[in-house]
């Protein structure tokens, strides 16, 4: 059974046809100093008997330091990652600005063999991109599911 991952994905539309996602910058010491390829979709891993979007929600709760906006989710499918997990995406048409973003952390042995655990935010930055910059800002593994939500958003205008 592949690892299991839910996750938002928020756009808003700006002018002429274009549009913005709301993506973050991953954190800990080894994404520090990268930005290409460094941001994520808000995302974290669930069990399968948990619903996904409850999943999605949560972790992006957890991610950004405040609750997703409310907004009508829907299902952007579901997408398999070069290391085999799969991330069942929701995304939203929604202009989300949170005053500050306050990820939660994660402990890590750095550097490595050092024996020192030091805890790290899960996310660093996050922010809104246009679509040909969030194309290189993206980890490569997720570039499909921003093509998906590129079909749907110029499907209905």
């Amino acid at each position: 059974m592949p690892v299991l991952s839910a996750g938002i994905l928020l756009y808003r539309r700006v002018d002429p046809g274009g549009f913005e996602v709301w993506i973050a910058h991953m954190g800990g010491p080894f994404w520090a100093r990268k930005d290409a390829h460094a941001w994520s979709i808000p995302k974290g891993e669930y069990g399968e008997d948990e619903d996904p979007l409850a999943a999605a929600l949560r972790e992006f709760a957890e991610e950004m330091g405040t609750p997703a906006p409310a907004a009508d989710y829907r299902l952007l499918g579901k997408f398999r990652q070069p290391s085999g997990k799969v991330i069942t995406v929701f995304a939203a048409e929604q202009d989300f600005q949170p005053e500050r973003i306050v990820s939660n952390t994660f402990p890590l042995e750095w550097p490595k063999g050092s024996g020192r655990i030091q805890d790290y935010p899960e996310v660093d930055d996050a922010r809104w991109f246009p679509e040909p910059e969030a194309r290189l800002k993206l980890v490569k593994g997720q570039l499909p599911v921003f093509d998906a939500l590129a079909e749907q958003v110029r499907a209905d205008p």
